[in-house]
C-alpha cells in the first residue's frame, strides 16, 4: 500500500474515534469517508454522481448493464461487449445477463454503433494496454439510441481524459488500483459513476449532503 494511502486514509485518526459503533462520531467519520469517495470519483472519471462502492470491478459492469437495461426506451435485449474488455468482467456479465434475457454480443470496439444494442461495454484502457479515443464512437452510439457504459482505470483517469467528458452514460472500475487492501467482506471497492438523470435506478447506496 503506498504510503501517501496508508497515513492518509487507512491510519487516518479522522475517519474513527475511540467510541462505540453505535455513537454518532464513528457514523459521521465514515460518512463523510464515503462522501470523499463518491466526490472523488465523479472528479476522475467526469460524471455527475457516484454510488458508495460496489464488489469489485465485474459485478459492477453487470450492474451497469442491467442499469441502462431498466432506462432504456428501446425493445433491444442485446448487450455488445467490446473484445478487449477483462475476461473476468465478461465472465460475469453474462452470468448475469442469461436469466434476465439479455443476449451478450462480443466483438470489436468499432462494431458496436452497428449492433443495435441497448449499450456497449468498452474498456479504456483496453486488456492489452492500449487507449483509444472512443469520443466519435460514443455519439454514433447515442444516435442509434444506445448507452455507453466504460469501465475505465481509475488510477489511469489521473492522466487520460474523462469518459464523462467524451460521451460515457455509466463509468465502473476498480479502486484496487489505488492499493486498497483486500477485506472488509469483500475484495476490495468498485465504483459506478452515471449520469444525473439515472440516479433514481442506481444500484448501491448514496451518501449524500443536506442544509
Amino acid at each position: 500500500t503506498p504510503g501517501v494511502v496508508l497515513r492518509n486514509i487507512l491510519e487516518n485518526p479522522a475517519w474513527y474515534t475511540a467510541y462505540t459503533p453505535y455513537q454518532p462520531e464513528i457514523s459521521q467519520g465514515r460518512l463523510e469517508a464515503l462522501v470523499n469517495f463518491q466526490t472523488m470519483v465523479c472528479d476522475l472519471t467526469g460524471m455527475a454522481i457516484a454510488n458508495a462502492s460496489m464488489l469489485d470491478e465485474a459485478t459492477a459492469a453487470a450492474e451497469a448493464m442491467t442499469l441502462c437495461r431498466r432506462m432504456s426506451r428501446g425493445d433491444s435485449a442485446r448487450f455488445y461487449v467490446a473484445d478487449d474488455v477483462f475476461p473476468q468482467t465478461l465472465d460475469v456479465v453474462r452470468t448475469r445477463a442469461r436469466p434476465l434475457g439479455i443476449e451478450v454480443v462480443v466483438g470489436p470496439a468499432a462494431g458496436a454503433a452497428d449492433a443495435g444494442a441497448f449499450a456497449v461495454l468498452l474498456q479504456y484502457p483496453g486488456d492489452r494496454g492500449e487507449v483509444r479515443d472512443y469520443g466519435t464512437l460514443a455519439g454514433t452510439v447515442h444516435a442509434a439510441g444506445g448507452f455507453v457504459i466504460v469501465a475505465a482505470d481509475v488510477l489511469a483517469l489521473t492522466l487520460l481524459s474523462p469518459p464523462g467528458e467524451w460521451g460515457a452514460d455509466v463509468v465502473v472500475g476498480s479502486t484496487q488500483r489505488f492499493g486498497v487492501p483486500m477485506g472488509y467482506g469483500g475484495p476490495h471497492a468498485a465504483y459506478l459513476a452515471t449520469r444525473d438523470d439515472f440516479k433514481r435506478s442506481m444500484p448501491g447506496r448514496l451518501v449524500g449532503v443536506t442544509v
